[in-house]
């Protein structure tokens, strides 16, 4: 698959040929939530908690006398029932995170790449790098693009100056290709990667 590369001042910089065993598959959603799920699950904190009733601060006394008061027979004023009393089955601290195989894993990646590229919605830049690290001109050179709400994947090392004028601007996010995630990708309509980055992931899945 031949896509034609651009410069971030909006000039042609040649063609570049896309694996098809990444960029050319055909997405199957099914793949794509399962990694979103997991990914979604992994991140959340989990760190929610109520008090039972043996951690309530309450007096262990019998409430009153078991038998010959009429009332309903009660053993502990911390029990759920009772106002200040424990949680019934609440919250406890744990982890949200579940298991997908690693091959999952790498071929939602795969897809959702292809996603990007099936809809005409990847744009390969020839490098990313910014003369001075200001944000305004950085806003006209997207602009220029017709970049306006991107994920955008450098190398393994990003440009100090790119970076710094590109992470204060609204709906663009900027990663180094190590951190590249399906979430992320599918989050941002537009997918922008340099042409390190396709290296680099061409090499990681070969």
């Amino acid at each position: 698959m031949d896509i034609t590369m651009k410069s971030l001042d909006g000039a042609d910089a040649g063609t570049v040929t896309l694996s098809e065993e990444i960029f050319g598959l055909e997405p199957r959603e099914d793949i794509l939530q399962r990694m979103v799920r997991y990914q979604l699950a992994k991140r959340q904190q989990g760190t929610h908690q109520t008090l039972g009733r043996s951690e309530i601060a309450r007096t262990g006394a019998k409430l009153y006398r078991q038998k010959g008061t009429g009332r309903a027979r009660h053993g502990s004023a911390r029990a759920p029932q009772f106002r200040g009393g424990g949680k019934a089955h609440g919250p406890v601290s744990r982890s949200h995170a579940h298991d997908l195989p690693k091959k999952v894993r790498a071929l939602a990646l795969k897809h959702a790449l292809s996603a990007k590229a099936k809809s005409g919605d990847l744009i390969v830049l020839d490098e990313l790098k910014a003369a001075e690290a200001k944000t305004k001109a950085m806003v006209k050179t997207f602009e220029g693009l017709g970049i306006a709400n991107a994920l955008i994947i450098g190398g393994s090392e990003l440009d100090a100056s790119f970076a710094r004028a590109s992470r204060n601007i609204a709906k663009i996010d900027v990663l180094p290709v190590q951190g590249i995630n399906v979430y992320d990708i599918l989050r941002r309509p537009t997918l922008v990667l340099s042409k390190a980055a396709v290296e680099a992931l061409e090499e990681r899945f070969k």
